[in-house]
C-alpha cells in the first residue's frame, strides 16, 4: 500500500497531499471507486452534497478505520447561515455514516446571495464543537477570502479551486500561502482541455518515463497544491497515487507553468455556483 505524505493545516489537522475526487459519480460508482482507492492507499476522499453520492461514499468508508481516512464534503448555498451550516453538516454526516467530518467546505461563495460570511461563522462554530476537524472554502477568490478574514478574524484552512498547469492560479496560490491556506485542486488534470496531450507535458513525461497525468499531478504537489483527481479505473487510480518518488526540475516546473492561460477560461465563482 502506498504511503501518502501529509500537510499540516493551520489548525493542526494532517491532510493527505493527494486524494480522490468523486464528481460526478453516482452512489454505486462512488462506492466502487472509493473502495478501490482505499485498497490502493488513498486516505483523502472528497465528495459534496451536490454530487449526490455521499451515501455511496459512506458505504465504502465502512470498510476502513475511520481515523485513517480524511473525509471531505461541501454544502450548497441554501445552507448559507450559521444554523444552515449545522444542518448541512448533519445531513452529510448521516449520509456518509460518520460522526464527524475531517473537512467541510462552503462549495461556492455565491456572492450575489451575499451570505457566505454567515456560512463561515457556522463552520467556525462546528469546528469549535469538534464536529468538523478542519474548515475551508471552495472556489473562493482572494477578495472573498479577504472578506472572511476581515469580518471573522479566521482564515480558511483550505481553499479548493479549479487548478492545473493551464489554470495555474499563481496569484491565488500566493494569497493562500500568505494566509496559511492550503490550495486544493479540482480538475487537476485539466478536464475538458488538451493538457495531457500537450507536447510540453508529453516531452517531460517521456524524460521521466511517467504518464502525462503523473507529470501534471507532480507539478501540482511540487507547488504545495493538493490535487484530487477523479478516476474509477484501478490502473489510473494507482498511477495517480504513485507520484512522490520522482521530482520535476526547475526548468520543467517553469515549462509547465508556462501553459497557464492556454485553455478555455476556468469557472468564474462571481457568476457560477450552487
Amino acid at each position: 500500500m502506498n504511503q501518502v505524505p501529509t500537510v499540516t493545516l493551520s489548525h493542526g489537522t494532517a491532510m493527505p497531499r493527494i486524494g480522490l475526487g468523486t464528481s460526478p459519480m453516482n452512489d454505486a460508482d462512488a462506492e466502487r471507486a472509493v473502495g478501490t482507492a482505499l485498497e490502493l492507499g488513498y486516505r483523502l476522499i472528497d465528495t459534496a452534497e451536490n454530487y449526490r453520492n455521499e451515501t455511496g461514499v459512506g458505504r465504502a468508508l465502512k470498510n476502513a478505520p475511520r481515523d485513517e481516512v480524511f473525509v471531505t464534503s461541501k454544502f450548497n448555498k441554501r445552507w448559507h447561515s450559521v444554523d444552515g451550516a449545522r444542518q448541512a453538516f448533519e445531513a452529510s454526516a448521516e449520509k456518509l455514516g460518520v460522526e464527524y467530518l475531517d473537512l467541510l467546505l462552503i462549495h461556492w461563495p455565491n456572492p450575489q446571495q451575499d451570505r457566505y460570511v454567515e456560512a463561515w461563522h457556522g463552520l467556525i462554530t462546528l469546528r469549535e464543537a469538534g464536529l468538523v476537524r478542519a474548515i475551508g472554502t471552495s472556489n473562493f477568490k482572494p477578495a472573498h477570502l479577504q472578506r472572511l478574514i476581515d469580518e471573522t478574524g479566521v482564515a480558511p484552512e483550505v481553499n479548493q479551486v479549479q487548478l492545473s498547469p493551464v489554470w495555474a492560479k499563481a496569484a491565488e496560490r500566493e494569497f493562500h500561502a500568505a494566509h496559511g491556506i492550503v490550495t486544493e485542486a479540482w480538475s487537476p488534470l485539466g478536464k475538458g482541455t488538451d493538457l495531457l496531450s500537450h507536447p510540453t507535458v508529453q516531452q517531460i513525461a517521456k524524460a521521466h518515463e511517467r504518464s502525462a497525468g503523473q507529470v501534471v499531478l507532480r507539478w501540482e504537489t511540487q507547488q504545495d497544491v493538493v490535487p484530487i483527481p477523479k478516476s474509477a479505473d484501478r490502473g489510473r487510480l494507482a498511477a495517480n497515487l504513485a507520484i512522490f518518488d520522482f521530482d520535476l526540475t526547475d526548468g520543467e516546473l517553469s515549462a509547465l507553468a508556462g501553459l497557464d492561460g492556454t485553455a478555455r477560461p476556468p469557472a468564474d465563482s462571481d457568476h457560477t455556483g450552487h
